[in-house]
């Protein structure tokens, strides 16, 4: 079998595969449903039973039946509405109804699958997060699980009536824990090193051993901080001078364990030259629309990385999606700007000059009659202060959802949501501070909980409403760690990287794909565009990156290479190639089954494309690429 007859699998897997999304829903589609249905079906009214608050809502059955038919306006009731001549069934049945390109929006949004932003609701939210974090009292201890946050999730489940998961064996704990926290698989011989050792705290041995390896650490956690300080080695803005990388300071910031609070100030409010490329954004060439000025994205990216909250849609108007006003966005934008900005709606200019403003003026204000630079320091010390708890949350809510799969909060950057466990949430919250803002102690402490190192919970539905924690879920690998792990096992591993990071001195740098300018392949396993922050990778992949997938040579070859350095490693011996094979990569031997099934398709003396497609069939595993 060729390799490119195996990608059918990858295919065909309905939860790896989604629509791409036509439109943009809380921009075009969000203002237009507001405008022109709130008063019939948002909020508690639902009018003929239709409520329009969420998107489940919305695909719900009516008292006329289904609304919409997701990929087909045409035969969609909502569009036949819309379109009526009949007054008496034309929607909306007051006004002029919608205008030509507001139905143009609608349809396109109906057949690109009707998206929803994620989390979003027209319904008011009844939640508002205090501001300062509450230091919960811990619940007793069951079963001798004393970890605090085992002690808060024990009592979790026991009101959510949900039995607690098991725990996963050792090898499936080295394979999650190395992918979580320096992003490759372990090795062989340190597995199986593992395996054997019986002290009953090698599990926290380990992951002490893994915070501790600087240079691997910093590498795997380049790619979290790249996509969410959009910074990248090419791409727009590097050559014409309108983008810097911030690639040096950032690695060396992991390298040294920089405590997060001094971490966020020096992009927030930069010293030096080599941290300022975050807080500059990209300076745009040609005409741009007033929310892409280079203020306020200084606004809308502090407000997103930092404390968890869009002031996108507050950019352009008063937001849609919470409380966040224009003027809010360009209050924070002012503390940057050197010059005095105008406020524009919906890129119409007001008049009126925007003041700089602190969001949560409860924990202070900005001095506008300071200079630019002064007033950064007041944001940075305003963002960074421990009673803002929305600082504090907004990070261990991103480092959860990293190593557990899912945030407390959900969506990571909906941090006006309210999250499954307030009491998880602000212990991790006031753990930071009380630890110094040392990010390695939080993630150590969840990887040492016996809630990380439970089995992956199974999922009975893809409605995100109805999800209730019942342990960790599976992740899939990112781009960089799939691409990582190939290299390792073919041994392609390219001999320089793009970037060259500040490593320690007399230490050997190790080329790793978060250190490469984007191809193909990264692209079609999901290393996004970083010019817009990215907060969370998409779990699944879209049928665009699946369809580059199975079109790109660059893997095919890769494992070409690799198959030739498996038969040369091994000297034909087709046993010994399938265990170390399977050890690598899926941290198991073979079954017995399996490793009967292969040695026949490989024969005696296998050829190159034999094992080329045997490689290709492991690495389209779900059991490889997921991280459970």
């Amino acid at each position: 079998m060729s390799c490119r007859r195996l990608f059918p699998i990858l295919l065909m897997a309905p939860a790896w595969v989604q629509p791409l999304q036509a439109v943009d829903f809380v921009h075009e589609v969000a203002p237009v449903l507001k405008t022109h249905c709130a008063e019939c079906h948002m909020g508690t009214k639902h009018k003929g039973g239709l409520s329009m608050n969420t998107r489940e809502d919305l695909m719900k059955e009516n008292d006329d039946g289904f609304v919409l038919e997701p990929g087909n306006s045409g035969k969609s009731l909502m569009m036949h509405l819309i379109n009526s001549d009949d007054e008496d069934e034309r929607m909306p049945p007051k006004g002029d109804g919608l205008d030509p390109k507001e139905v143009e929006i609608v349809a396109k949004w109906i057949d690109a699958g009707a998206p929803w932003e994620p989390g979003f609701t027209f319904k008011k939210q009844a939640y508002e997060p205090p501001l300062k974090p509450r230091r919960p009292r811990l619940p007793p201890a069951v079963g001798g699980r004393d970890h605090p946050l085992d002690r808060i999730l024990d009592a979790h489940l026991k009101t959510q009536k949900t039995v607690r998961p098991a725990e996963i064996d050792d090898a499936a704990f080295a394979r999650r824990v190395h992918l979580d926290i320096i992003g490759t698989l372990p090795a062989s011989a340190s597995l199986n090193a593992f395996l054997s050792d019986k002290n009953p705290r090698k599990r926290s041995i380990l992951v002490a051993s893994l915070v501790t390896d600087r240079q691997a650490y910093a590498t795997h956690w380049l790619s979290f901080w790249n996509d969410l300080l959009r910074n990248d080695y090419a791409g727009t803005g590097y050559i014409d001078g309108g983008r810097k990388q911030i690639s040096n300071w950032l690695y060396r910031s992991l390298l040294e364990n920089k405590p997060y609070d001094r971490f966020a100030t020096e992009l927030i409010a930069p010293p030096a030259p080599e941290s300022a490329g975050f807080a500059n954004g990209i300076k745009w060439r040609g005409d741009v629309s007033a929310g892409q000025k280079v203020p306020i994205q200084y606004a809308q990216s502090v407000g997103q990385v930092f404390l968890g909250i869009n002031l996108k849609c507050a950019s352009c108007h008063d937001s849609f999606t919470d409380n966040w006003k224009l003027t809010d966005s360009y209050g924070l934008a002012a503390a940057f700007s050197l010059e005095k900005i105008e406020i524009a709606r919906c890129d119409k200019p007001t008049g009126k000059i925007a003041e700089p403003y602190w969001l949560y003026p409860e924990l202070g204000k900005i001095d506008a009659s300071l200079p630019p630079e002064e007033r950064l320091k007041q944001v940075a010390e305003l963002t960074t202060k421990p009673d803002n708890g929305r600082f504090s949350r907004t990070i261990v809510n991103r480092l959860w959802h990293r190593l557990m799969g899912r945030g407390i909060v959900h969506p990571v950057d909906s941090m006006s949501s309210e999250p499954w466990n307030e009491d998880l949430l602000d212990y991790l919250a006031t753990y930071l501070v009380d630890q110094k803002y040392d990010l390695k102690k939080v993630i150590v402490h969840i990887c040492e909980s016996k809630a990380y190192q439970s089995k992956a919970q199974a999922l009975v539905s893809d409605d995100e409403s109805k999800w209730k924690y019942a342990g960790p879920r599976a992740k899939r690998m990112t781009a960089e760690q799939f691409v990582d792990a190939v290299w390792r096992i073919t041994g392609t591993t390219p001999e320089k990287p793009n970037f060259n990071p500040p490593v320690d001195e007399g230490s050997v740098l190790q080329v790793r794909a978060a250190l490469m300018k984007s191809d193909l392949l990264l692209r079609a396993l999901g290393r996004p565009n970083r010019e817009q922050i990215v907060s969370s990778r998409p779990n699944d992949l879209t049928t665009l990156e699946a369809m580059d997938l199975n079109n790109a040579d660059t893997l095919s070859k890769l494992l070409e290479q690799g198959a030739q350095q498996l038969i040369s490693r091994h000297g034909g011996n087709t046993s010994a190639m399938i265990d170390d094979l399977y050890l690598q990569t899926l941290s198991r031997p073979p079954t017995g089954e399996e490793k009967r099934l292969i040695a026949k398709s490989l024969t005696a003396k296998p050829d190159v494309a034999t094992v080329q497609d045997l490689l290709w069939s492991v690495f389209v595993l779900p059991e490889f690429q997921l991280i459970r």
